[in-house]
């Protein structure tokens, strides 16, 4: 069997949405590692800019607000005039309220697709004005296992990501021939704030933010497009297409797959579930008006 060609990044210019912490800043530390340059942007632009004095000189950080076209477009205009054309735009931004669907607010739902997909839609388009003019560029869709299946808890969640798999899909297919490639990755549970307080599912562990920014690089380096974090979770997949739906739904049961996003612990989700509710420019906004008001 051949060997997939491995191409460098190093000298390449990077832009990660969501960059200051868990994954996206994970990402920029391994990009930077192999010698990128990177931009990071954030809706909290303080730690951004700390995160980026962290990183080092191949490091600049910039505000971001993903659900505003103008802010990203901005965002990607001060990236590049700071490292030069961009090369990669990975698509990071996003958040996961979780609870009953009855329950969650309509503010909520707006929020979650206003961040998860439309951020997706804004960066893909605003790469690709980049990107075909140039004939080259790698654009990277951070989706999730919740896009290739629905669990209870989060659905509207369920629903952002099964719309950045198919984006991602149907822009590839666009783009055949053009110098553009694009990848979705799609991980596990992950060590970090945003899957803080998750039930566990039996037999499997969480992932570190660590081990899927290794499988975006070598998405970026071998131009995958289906990114499964942990790898083995492509061919469970597969498996599972096979078997009717009544089994597939014992099997995540048994597995506790259906307990992972409806029995949480609250109480230590508190603080991102705050956080998350006012991930936007506009709710920042709003949170401000009301408590000096």
């Amino acid at each position: 069997m051949a060997r997939k060609q491995v191409k460098s990044v190093a000298g390449k210019v990077v832009a990660i949405t969501g960059g200051a912490r868990g994954i996206g800043k994970c990402t920029a530390q391994a990009l930077i590692r192999r010698g990128a340059r990177v931009a990071i942007g954030d809706l909290d632009a303080g730690l951004a800019e700390k995160t980026a004095a962290e990183l080092g000189g191949n490091c600049v950080a910039f505000e971001l607000d993903v659900t505003d076209r103008e802010s990203f477009k901005r965002f990607l205009d001060d990236a590049e005039k700071e490292l030069g054309p961009i090369d990669v735009v990975v698509n990071n931004a996003g958040i996961m309220p979780v609870g009953p669907f009855v329950d969650e607010t309509d503010e909520t739902a707006r929020t979650m697709v206003d961040i998860n997909l439309h951020g997706v839609i804004f960066g893909t388009k605003l790469a690709l004005e980049r990107m075909l003019p140039r004939g080259s560029g790698h654009i990277v869709n951070i989706a999730s296992q919740a896009g290739k299946a629905g669990l209870p808890g989060g659905a509207t969640y369920c629903a952002t990501k099964h719309a950045v798999v198919g984006l991602s899909e149907a822009v590839r297919l666009e783009n055949v021939g053009r110098g553009i490639e694009v990848s979705c990755v799609m991980p596990a549970v992950v060590n970090t704030e945003l899957g803080g307080g998750l039930t566990d599912t039996r037999g499997v562990k969480k992932l570190e933010p660590e081990e899927v920014a290794e499988a975006i690089v070598e998405a970026i380096e071998t131009n995958r497009f289906d990114v499964w974090v942990p790898k083995s979770s492509a061919g469970i997949s597969v498996i599972l297409s096979l078997v009717p739906r009544s089994g597939r739904e014992a099997i995540a049961r048994f597995m506790k797959a259906d307990k992972v996003l409806a029995e949480v612990d609250e109480q230590e989700r508190a603080a991102y579930e705050d956080r998350a509710s006012k991930s936007t420019s506009e709710s920042s906004e709003a949170e401000r008006t009301t408590t000096n008001g």
